[in-house]
């Protein structure tokens, strides 16, 4: 729907004309107010504590910030576009918070020579608060004009609320003892040790005892405490790893500086190993700004080109990691290219199965629809637009890519183009497996390890 502008030039300006809008106060607002002024005043931030201990409060908006809501009620409303700033005074009365909806009022008052509209502003929350009010002089449009806001380029603001909420979830949490393959280099190590500075994990180290100390004293960290098992042999090194939590000596895997491959074939041995009769798959878990839910990914780093019986162990896998982090009822897209079901594209008919075994109870505690292209899956216009009807087109939480390559580009560009963050773990096994990379900064790395968290301690509920 097309929004356009109009004004109201100075020859049609009578005094006693009045304008009106509304604004609900966003946290989101105020992170862009502090980009443009450079003021950082962290009263106006979300999560900011008076003092340390004291609860958290809504952050209070900016009186500058609800001074320039004037603004949009002089540009957009009375006089309109080609309006000009010439003069404004405010005063300020009341404090406005994240989450309130504020009403601006703009009333002319006088007409002055050059063509100078003189209007006295004020701005109250919808339950009455009095917040500020002044006058502005400006120069009123001398012709007529209108503008298309849609010509106007939209922001989004970088902001990872989910997963400041997994780790705030996960904070209580016992720390997992976790048993942490080779972490014989700096980054390797420091994914382990910012779990532990957090409280989420207790790591016991397990690789080159000499290298794993090297790295220690490279980062200027203190590891003496640490349980320390010296094993040069990145395989011998996994399957001690994996003996652990066969024993109940560790509740995770982490891989340090390994093959991947190296690592998951101690899990999967048939003999000693992790397996518990499902397919192991890896599922993404992302923050992408401008989603209002967590988004998950699979797979993404295990199954190459999976076929439609390992499909269902992944879509099953991610739908339980989705029920430990508060889906009760998670949407599932089985993405393809395209929505509709056509024989020459494999994908789709492994989606159209999925979507049928799900309606059976073949998989369970998810809604599950596919095929699904990328935009109709997360969008609900462009769902409309192609005429799909579905509790989950237009809104899925989980995307299960039709192979290993898809899911992987998809979850890497929404990560560097998109500016998500991602982590993530291995599921289907005994434990989860978290797979750091070197790539990853370190909000990933300890939401890996929330994620981990927060699954081994609800399943044990389960």
């Amino acid at each position: 729907m097309t929004t356009t502008l109009t004004n109201t030039t100075w020859d049609e300006l009578e005094v006693g004309m009045e304008a009106e809008v509304r604004r609900v106060c966003r946290a989101d607002d105020f992170f862009v107010f502090a980009n443009i002024t450079g003021n950082m005043n962290p009263k106006h931030f979300p999560r900011f504590k008076e003092v340390e201990g004291a609860p958290l409060t809504e952050p209070v908006a900016p009186a500058m910030w609800v001074a320039t809501l004037i603004s949009s009620a002089l540009g957009n409303k009375l006089p309109g576009p080609g309006t000009l700033y010439k003069s404004h005074c405010m005063n300020f009365y009341e404090r406005a918070f994240a989450g309130d909806e504020l009403i601006i009022k703009v009333k002319l008052v006088e007409k002055l020579e050059g063509k100078i509209a003189r209007f006295s502003c004020r701005v109250d929350t919808v339950d009455g608060k009095k917040l500020a009010d002044g006058s502005a002089d400006v120069f009123a449009p001398t012709s007529k004009m209108d503008y298309n806001v849609d010509d106007i380029p939209g922001l989004i603001v970088q902001r990872h609320v989910h997963f400041d909420k997994l780790l705030a979830e996960a904070e209580p949490l016992p720390p997992m003892r976790t048993a942490v393959v080779a972490p014989e280099t700096e980054d390797s190590l420091l994914g382990a040790l910012l779990g532990y500075d957090h409280t989420l994990i207790e790591p016991i180290l397990i690789g080159n005892a000499a290298k794993i100390r090297a790295a220690a004293e490279k980062i200027g960290r203190d590891i003496s405490a640490f349980e320390i098992h010296d094993e040069p042999s990145n395989k011998l090194a996994a399957g001690l790893g994996v003996k652990f939590v066969n024993e109940g000596r560790a509740g995770a895997l982490m891989k340090g500086n390994l093959h991947t491959d190296t690592l998951l074939s101690e899990v999967v041995k048939r003999e000693g190993g992790l397996r518990i009769g499902r397919r192991l798959s890896h599922v993404f878990v992302m923050d992408v700004p401008g989603l209002t839910h967590l988004l998950l990914i699979s797979d993404a780093a295990i199954n190459i080109a999976p076929d439609l019986e390992t499909k269902v162990d992944i879509t099953q896998n991610a739908i339980d990691l989705a029920h430990t982090l508060g889906m009760s009822e998670p949407k599932v897209g089985i993405l393809s290219a395209v929505e509709t079901v056509n024989p020459r594209i494999p994908s789709t008919l492994d989606a159209a199965a999925l979507s049928k075994m799900a309606e059976r109870g073949q998989i369970k505690g998810a809604l599950v629809d596919g095929p699904l292209a990328m935009d109709n899956a997360i969008n609900i216009e462009a769902a409309r637009t192609k005429g799909i009807r579905s509790l989950v087109a237009g809104q899925a939480e989980i995307l299960i890519a039709p192979n290993m390559e898809s899911a992987n580009m998809l979850a890497k560009e929404l990560t560097f183009i998109a500016h998500a963050e991602a982590g993530g773990i291995v599921i289907g096994a005994k434990c989860p497996v978290i797979l750091t990379s070197r790539a990853d900064d370190d909000k990933s790395r300890l939401v890996s390890c929330a994620v981990a968290a927060l699954y081994a301690a609800r399943k044990k509920l389960d």
